[in-house]
């Protein structure tokens, strides 16, 4: 993850020097080499952490010396082959970076060059011919992109802080998105908001012109069901996975220094090491380091038993930590809450605890099982098959379904539920949906205030009521439609999106570079076109993955029922391991800043609240709050 900047103005009266401050917030993001420099009416800079050979070797920005563009870019392509074919056919043997790959790209394609493109990048390309900007994130979100716009003036960073930093650009709280971070579901209300009221995030899969007559903001792709694929048998299906999963692992195996993998108990991520040590082995590499999160007594947790079961593959060289480590951890983790990018990392403590891990074993780039869940998604499945008449088939999934979440789904009400949703008339949903919605909405606003002790005037200030409507107001796909409909509805909401970028902000604060081989879009479109019963057969969720995993993880693995999490475990840890530094970080000054938004002598009264009188997320927010000097 390394970090961009710039700035861009029609007047022209530009200097590099202007990026200093950014250039120094950006350190932490690219420790390896950092440079700036002046291009026209456009100044552009870039600090490197180098997870790949071709990164290491590639300096930026660069110039194209015959077309006079330009180029920064936080990038890892993973069909540089094609390209190179297609873009390089004359300079075989040649090895240019990933950047100069997507400048070529944008010289051959235009502004549908990010089309073209898969991987994880953000970018900025300065054409000089048309004195313009182009910039493009990944279809997912997986590289940060920050903006500023105003006047003739347009100003970008990989962090908002960064931005934030640059003269030109006003740093006034957003204080709506505080409000955001206190009823939780708003995290995900839209794809663009940050906590500063004068930047944005450019959502992910969307490109932006900028030029004298302004800025165009524009969607290049989406995920959407393809025709539904029909082979012969299961095992044809889950062949026909594993070459597509297995790509989409290999080639983020690409690395200068080590690679490694966040593993839990699941079947998601136990997936991903297991064809990673293959791979690693038949190019004659490894061991594959793997690094998880156990509780202290892995007797009593499932799901740390798991985990000790999925060390013993071969090809691994496994790596553990558990909440006594957390003692060892404390002082750094807490100045990392208070310099965390949003308030909301503070929920991280268990995956930043374990890269903290990675770094200390040398890793740079850490694969993950994010997010095989939303990929192989089997929403909808009991509503489908009510709605086509197998009534029998859905009872018996749906008592199966309770099996597998070992009694916390009873089969009739999940029946009921899905009933109503396959026959009650869409009319009718959205006519009762908008009656509903307003009052539905004032009374979680009302019962948030009460449980948060979130200060009446501030929820009125930021007309929360309005927040919580627009969130459930947003686009509906009914259960009864095909699936890879709804999948592709899920892999597109903002809360996919902003549980990305916590997991970029927290490896990228460590010099790490996350890696999420169920992102591959390859992988993506593939899955959007799966029938329902290779997701969920017999009871079991991801019956695709499962199949073709055998032969690749234990029985026991592919085959657990439920699903456990420690990350609340390991936050509570945490804060108790820090109780000290955390009384001296909480001064009567940072107490009072947080007040403005949250009654804490009512907060006193809230289950869970110590250490003065918060929560574990008031914890958070006052840190980070105490960090910052925001403007008016």
């Amino acid at each position: 993850m390394s970090g961009i900047c710039g700035l861009w103005s029609s007047s022209g009266a530009i200097s590099s020097e202007q990026l200093a401050p950014a250039m120094a917030a950006l350190q932490r993001r690219g420790p390896d080499r950092s440079n700036s420099r002046d291009i026209q009416d456009c100044a552009l800079g870039h600090t490197l952490l180098a997870t790949t050979a071709e990164a290491a070797a590639e300096n930026l920005p660069l110039v194209d010396a015959a077309s006079g563009c330009a180029i920064t870019a936080d990038a890892r392509l993973d069909n540089r082959e094609e390209l190179l074919r297609l873009l390089m056919p004359r300079e075989a043997g040649r090895t240019p970076g990933d950047a100069e790959l997507i400048l070529r790209a944008y010289l051959a394609w235009g502004d549908a060059c990010a089309t073209r493109l898969l991987g994880d990048f953000a970018f900025a390309i300065h054409d000089s011919r048309r004195r313009r900007l182009f910039c493009a994130r990944d279809p997912f979100g997986v590289r940060p992109f920050y903006y500023h716009t105003a006047g003739d003036l347009f100003a970008f960073a990989s962090e908002a802080d960064a931005l934030a930093a640059l003269e030109p650009v006003p740093a006034r709280l957003n204080e709506a998105r505080i409000g955001d971070f206190l009823v939780e579901p708003l995290e995900g209300l839209d794809l663009s908001s940050t906590f500063y009221r004068d930047i944005f995030r450019l959502p992910p899969a969307h490109c932006l012109r900028v030029d004298a007559a302004g800025s165009v903001l524009q969607r290049y792709w989406e995920p959407a069901a393809g025709p539904e694929l029909h082979l012969a048998s299961d095992d044809d299906y889950a062949g026909a996975f594993l070459e597509v999963f297995a790509q989409a692992v290999s080639c983020r195996l690409r690395g200068h220094r080590g690679v490694g993998v966040l593993m839990s108990g699941g079947i998601d991520s136990t997936a991903v090491a297991s064809v990673a040590a293959r791979e690693l082995s038949r190019q004659g590499c490894g061991p594959l380091a793997t690094f998880s999160a156990v509780a202290a007594n892995g007797q009593a947790c499932v799901e740390s038993l798991a985990i000790r079961l999925a060390q013993t593959m071969p090809g691994l060289q496994a790596h553990t930590l558990d909440e006594r480590e957390l003692q060892r951890l404390a002082p750094g983790m807490v100045d990392a809450l208070a310099q965390a990018g949003e308030p909301f990392d503070g929920h991280m403590t268990l995956v930043h605890a374990c890269y903290r891990l990675a770094r200390e074993q040398g890793v740079r780039a850490v694969l993950d099982g994010v997010p095989g869940d939303n990929v192989l998604s089997e929403g909808g499945f009991l509503a489908r098959q009510l709605r086509a008449g197998h009534w029998r088939l859905a009872y018996r999934e749906a008592r199966l379904q309770n099996e597998f979440w070992r009694g916390a789904y009873p089969h009739w009400p999940e029946l009921l539920r899905a009933a109503r949703s396959a026959f009650t008339p869409e009319i009718a949903k959205r006519g009762g949906l908008r009656l509903l919605e307003g009052s539905r909405a004032r009374r979680l606003a009302r019962r948030a205030v009460s449980r948060q002790s979130i200060r009446a005037d501030f929820a009125a200030r930021i007309d929360l009521p309005a927040r919580l409507s627009r969130l459930a107001g947003g686009p509906r796909v009914p259960v009864y439609r095909p699936l890879g409909e709804m999948t592709a509805a899920s892999l597109g909401h903002p809360w996919l999106v902003t549980g990305i970028e916590r997991y970029g902000r927290v490896a990228a604060a460590l010099g790490l570079e996350p890696r999420h081989p169920w992102l591959d879009r390859r992988l993506v479109e593939f899955c959007l076109r799966l029938p329902g019963e290779q997701l969920l057969a017999g009871g079991w969720p991801k019956a695709i993955l499962r199949r073709a995993m055998a032969g690749h993880l234990p029985g026991e693995l592919r085959y657990r029922r439920g699903k456990e999490h420690l990350g609340a475990r390991f936050s509570a840890a945490l804060l108790q391991a820090a109780g000290p530094e955390l009384q001296r970080a909480l001064t009567p000054a940072v107490l009072e800043r947080l007040d403005r938004y949250v009654d804490l002598q009512a907060q006193q009264a809230v289950p869970g609240a110590d250490r003065g009188g918060l929560s574990p997320d008031l914890t958070c927010l006052a840190l980070w709050l105490a960090q910052r000097r925001f403007e008016g």
